[in-house]
């Protein structure tokens, strides 16, 4: 599509969404901004209105910010395409945007001008020019419209430009019919008519095609087939046009075959063709004469490598592949490419599929090269059919020298030939394309760690790690299946240990076939140890190490630096920043780093995040590699580096995240830590809905507490372990809350950080006393108090006394907690912390209520609703609507009550918050009760239980139970049922007021 003096810039639509610029590939980033640019190159030079925009985005549910994010992304986009130097202009235009450019720039703009004019020029009777056209119009299609873009509506237009391509051949079928081109094209309308078999008139064509060559049988089962695949699949009869069609051919009434059009002559002259120097004139002149007579029998090659007997694999893969390589009604050579990571089988499978074609589908021989791709020394295209044609019967003297002449040589060769030619280990298609036949009787099968995308028509299967069932088939196979059955639990676990790779499995398979007295569990145990784990996978000449290494070693410099400090991460799966903390680059899409990873199958791409970017995940053996070569690379004070600088960047998106919940960096202690910066778009587009962040990376984060205190960064320890309960509060995660703080306790201590102590101390505090554990709770905080004092650290103090306020108040001894309260709002005062002084007034707001200071209380939650309100903090704005709703019931307006109370617990659900959920549930049964309707408080109780149990907070859910049971005077049964496991939990809890009421009620049962 390159337009010479055009423009830089060149936009593709007609497969996969592809900008090209002058310095090559524009990368756009997925997801939003790849569905925005599709959209205003689908309407080039038109106003896409963003109303549009954000239906092709959201479809039925837009977010509130949908607009805001809309024009974030169109400016992110005008920023990447001006960057480019690009003459193309993407503006705003009431009520949208406008993408100026030039129509061929757009390959479906492109396309739609050629087709106009190939219609005109048809419809004028210039139909070998129409034809040219049209051929020159399909050419620019690359695959289905927007291949991969996810948006329903926007899926609805590329349907209508995929149709009218279709519309394009059929056009372009007719056209060379009535040029009398009809024994030419019946190859490919068998094939469109399999690929598209509801379209009638490809039917008609092919039918007339078939006809016309004087294959009048053939034409009737062509109708036949067409009829029975309408029938079966809509319940329809053909149409008007086949039917006739069918009756003229029966009759001897279908008009002949126009003639042949004379072939255009291009390049001659009055005395004949011109042949240049090295034209084919030449070539025919100076062509020796005795090579037919040096080739005097057919030499049928036989190159494959021996098959396995222990063969596993996936039955319906083996026929996708056969089919693609030996299929009917193909128009062109057969090619599969298989991919995948090392050691995953693809030489195995490759060997495989050939044997199995070899004598039926393949007569002629088989070809078979190792292309040596991942080696310092790649086999040249060059030297590999030079071994071909000798393989061929070429002797050594007749063949050519040069690239070109090579390649002519073979597919001539194989042009009346069906062969198959295998090719292993190729490390890109630059290396497989020449090695291509011409002729559709041949197929080619390669391998590669490559993904080999850009082999024109290749059908592609990655392999990956096998399921577990036919990893066990495997082990069996090798092993023997007594051994299987007998230690099956070993079994499974020793498939786990190597991740199911096959390469793996096979050597700790032979290993164990040799030592019959080893046991499945022993070499479980030997695997267990990461440290020695590659030297385990060794047997014979089997070695899982030398297979990496073979990867490993043809990576960039940079690429192999960057997989070494990758598998310092712990997490699950990995985001792409990581890549740019690790090598403190700040570049701004830092999945560039990644990919070369990923393209030679070191990495795996293991999903997209909500914001667009990529996630990666390692194999572990692939890992265990990683680590062993970064102990062997890279000093300590390198990895010390890169490691503090991955903890930041977690370390940064915490603290953003609990900002966006909060307004700002509010009731929180941090400490001294460096921070690492991720790009601010990703930070932008990840913490778009904060709390979703959180749950998302919830493991990755609470695994960098841990990680963090391994490598003794103590201080980002402590400080990443309380950040996080901004999520462990919301989502009632208290088991997660108290694992991370005592791990970062336990790092603190041991480095002498009193802040870093009295900060998880004061964190834990909060943790019993949200569990009921009010005396375990009362310890935590004075310990924390008591330092914070010391050091003068004004929000210690402050989050201490809120929280031992509270147990005070809880436990009925109002006067002490409003002195606590009192010196906590100055504590947060001190600390310039508004929100602070917003849960505090929120919260004493209780006593004043209680105490029957209604209009004061009030007071309190106004000031307070003001806070939350002006900073944008929704927890905190519901939490005070709660209390609200309490003083509402306090004043006897008990339907107002309830409606706050729902409006509140509505909130909760949309955020998350099943702590407040179980609170708001239990406030409307007290409401109900107050009321008197019991029906409905009992319901409002059972739900309360249950949701404070589910999410294992049983104090919380022995709370609701005794509320119920004393709604149950009548029946003592149920009442028993209940009172029975909280009086339990009250037990347990130290919750002496509870107790004493519950056993109370249990003992009138």
């Amino acid at each position: 599509m390159d337009v010479p003096g055009g423009p830089r810039l060149t936009f593709r639509v007609l497969g996969p969404l592809q900008v090209q610029g002058t310095a090559g590939p524009l990368r756009v980033p997925p997801g939003r901004q790849e569905v925005i640019l599709a959209a205003l190159l689908l309407e080039t030079n038109r106003i896409v209105s963003t109303s549009q925009l954000v239906d092709l985005i959201w479809e039925d549910n837009p977010p509130e910010t949908a607009r805001t994010q809309v024009q974030i992304c169109v400016s992110r986009l005008r920023k990447l395409l001006v960057d480019a130097d690009g003459e193309v202009a993407l503006t705003t235009r009431p009520p949208g945007y406008v993408l100026h450019t030039g129509a061929g720039n757009v390959d479906a703009a492109l396309f739609t001008g050629l087709v106009r004019r190939a219609r005109s020029l048809g419809e004028g009777g210039d139909r070998e020019e129409a034809v040219r056209l049209l051929r020159s119009a399909v050419t620019l299609w690359q695959g289905d419209c927007l291949t991969g873009l996810d948006s329903g509506p926007l899926a609805n237009a590329a349907r209508q430009l995929n149709e009218e391509r279709l519309a394009a051949v059929e056009l372009r079928i007719r056209l060379e019919l009535e040029l009398g081109h009809h024994d030419r094209l019946v190859g490919e309308l068998q094939r469109l008519t399999h690929e598209h078999p509801l379209r009638e008139k490809l039917h008609g064509q092919l039918i007339q095609a078939l006809y016309w060559s004087g294959r009048q049988a053939e034409a009737l089962e062509a109708f036949r087939t067409a009829r029975r695949y309408l029938a079966e699949e809509l319940g329809l009869e053909p149409g008007r046009e086949l039917r006739d069609l069918e009756a003229a051919i029966l009759a001897g009434e279908l008009p002949p075959p126009p003639a042949p059009a004379p072939p255009l002559v291009r390049g001659a002259t009055a005395s004949g063709p011109e042949a240049p120097d090295g034209g084919p004139a030449a070539l025919d002149a100076a062509s020796p004469a005795p090579i037919a007579e040096s080739i005097r029998h057919e030499t049928v090659p036989h190159q494959l490598p021996a098959d396995i007997a222990d063969f596993v694999a996936d039955g319906q893969r083996l026929g996708t592949l056969e089919k693609a390589l030996s299929g009917d009604g193909r128009g062109t050579v057969g090619l599969a490419a298989i991919t995948g990571k090392p050691g995953t089988g693809k030489s195995t499978l490759a060997v495989h599929v050939a044997h199995a074609l070899a004598e039926t589908g393949f007569p002629d021989g088989q070809l078979y090269c190792d292309l040596r791709g991942t080696t310092a020394a790649p086999a040249t295209p060059v030297e590999v059919l030079g071994r071909f044609l000798r393989a061929l019967g070429i002797p050594g003297q007749l063949i050519p020298e040069s690239l070109d002449e090579r390649a002519e040589m073979y597919r001539t060769r194989l042009s009346t030939r069906r062969v198959l030619v295998v090719l292993d280990d190729a490390a890109g298609e630059g290396q497989v394309l020449p090695l291509l036949p011409g002729s559709r009787g041949c197929a080619v099968l390669v391998t590669s760690r490559a993904r080999l995308t850009a082999l024109p028509g290749a059908h592609r299967v990655e392999l990956d790690v096998l399921d577990e069932d036919r990893a066990l088939e495997l082990l069996a196979r090798i092993v023997g299946g007594d051994r299987v059955v007998g230690e099956a639990a070993a079994a499974e676990a020793l498939v786990r240990t190597v991740g199911r790779l096959p390469l793996a499995l096979r050597i700790v398979a032979a290993r164990l076939a040799a030592r019959p007295h080893w046991t499945l569990a022993s070499m479980v145990q030997r695997l267990a140890d990461e440290r020695h784990r590659l030297d385990e996978l060794a047997h014979g000449e089997m070695t899982m190490r030398a297979s990496l290494s073979l990867t490993y070693e043809g990576l960039a410099p940079e690429d192999g630096g960057l997989l070494r400090l990758l598998s310092m991460a712990q997490a699950p799966t990995l985001p792409s920043w990581l890549a740019g903390a690790l090598l403190d680059d700040h570049r701004p899409f830092p999945s560039d780093l990644m990919e070369p990873l990923v393209d030679v199958q070191m990495l795996d791409v293991a999903g997209v995040e909500p914001s667009g970017g990529f996630r990666y995940r390692f194999h572990e053996i692939i890992r265990v590699y990683a680590r062993e070569q970064l102990a062997a690379q890279h000093p300590p004070d390198v990895r010390r580096a890169a490691f503090a600088r991955m903890a930041g960047g977690w370390m940064h998106l915490a603290e953003e995240a609990h900002r966006k919940v909060y307004g700002g960096d509010f009731t929180v202690l941090h400490g001294t830590a460096p921070r690492w910066r991720p790009p601010s778009p990703y930070v932008d587009d990840a913490l778009a809905d904060p709390l979703a962040w959180l749950d998302a990376e919830q493991a990755a984060l609470c695994g960098m507490v841990g990680h963090a205190a391994e490598e003794g960064l103590h201080d980002l320890s402590w400080d990443l372990a309380t950040s996080l309960v901004t999520l462990f509060e919301v989502r009632g995660h208290y088991d997660l809350w108290e694992s991370t703080h005592l791990t970062a306790l336990a790092a603190v201590r041991k480095a002498g950080n009193l802040r870093g102590t009295a900060a998880i101390r004061a964190s834990l505090g909060s943790l019993y006393m949200s569990r009921n554990q009010y005396d375990t709770a009362r310890q935590s905080l004075n310990s924390a108090l008591d330092v914070f004092q010391a050091l003068d650290e004004p929000m210690g103090e402050a989050l201490c006394r809120r929280d031992m306020a509270l147990i005070a108040r809880t436990n009925g001894d109002d006067a002490a907690a409003l002195e606590l309260y009192r010196r906590s709002l100055a504590d947060f005062g001190r600390a310039d912390d508004v929100v602070g002084r917003a849960i505090v007034l929120t919260q004493s707001a209780h006593i004043r209520m209680r105490q029957g200071e209604i209009d004061l209380a009030q007071k309190q939650l106004d000031e307070a609703l003001d806070i939350y309100e002006g900073i944008g903090y929704a927890g905190g704005r519901a939490r005070t609507l709660r209390r609200v709703g309490q003083v509402l019931l306090e004043q006897g307006r008990n339907d107002l009550a309830v409606l706050t109370f729902t409006e509140v617990l509505e909130l909760c659900r949309d955020s998350g918050d099943v702590i407040g959920e179980g609170h708001l549930l239990r406030d409307l049964g007290h409401a109900f009760a107050m009321m008197g309707r019991p029906d409905r408080a009992r319901d409002f109780y059972d739900r309360a239980v249950s949701s404070r149990e589910q999410v294992m907070d049983f104090s919380g859910g022995a709370l609701a139970r005794l509320d119920l049971a004393r709604l149950l005077t009548d029946e003592p049964g149920r009442s028993r049922k209940l009172l029975v496991p909280a009086v339990e939990v009250f037990r347990e809890r130290r919750m002496t007021r509870e107790l004493a009421e519950a056993e109370r009620l249990l003992g009138a049962c």
